[in-house]
């Protein structure tokens, strides 16, 4: 028997998917935990159109990471900070500040965690670092730290 499982099933399978069962399995144990349903018309284009939005979804998501990326090829952050007798910066620059000046003087707000940065910035100069966006999808921002 063909059934739809309604959550995860210890050796049967995860929740959404159809799998095929004893009659008596299904009859004495999943249906009466609510474990799973008949994998009837109904249920099959339910889950059909369920898995239709889940991909449109993440395409929407996708391109939203490639027309982010597009917007961040031509930014430049600028980033004001002090520095001490020898020109050296007074502590470092982190992604957290390169996100708030992002949003402040850009629009484009993204998580200060998509920000990678190789080594902490603790010199004046210019800075290239990358924006993970989406799994397959980075784009690079230019950062130019200078003095005040």
């Amino acid at each position: 028997m063909k059934v739809v499982l309604l959550s995860d099933v210890k050796g049967q399978g995860k929740k959404g998917q159809v799998v095929n069962v004893s009659d008596g399995y299904a009859r004495n144990f999943l249906f009466p935990k609510n474990l799973a349903t008949p994998a009837d018309n109904q249920i099959m284009n339910e889950l059909k159109g369920k898995e239709e939005a889940r991909l449109r979804q993440i395409e929407l998501e996708k391109q939203a990471a490639r027309d982010t990326a597009e917007k961040l090829k031509n930014v430049t952050v600028k980033i004001k900070a002090q520095a001490g007798a020898d020109g050296r910066i007074y502590g470092s620059v982190t992604s957290k500040e390169i996100a708030e000046q992002l949003a402040a003087q850009h629009k484009i707000t993204i998580d200060k965690r998509k920000i990678s940065l190789a080594d902490p910035i603790k010199a004046f100069g210019t800075y290239l670092p990358e924006v993970k966006l989406y799994p397959e999808i980075t784009g690079k921002i230019t950062v130019v730290v200078s003095d005040k």
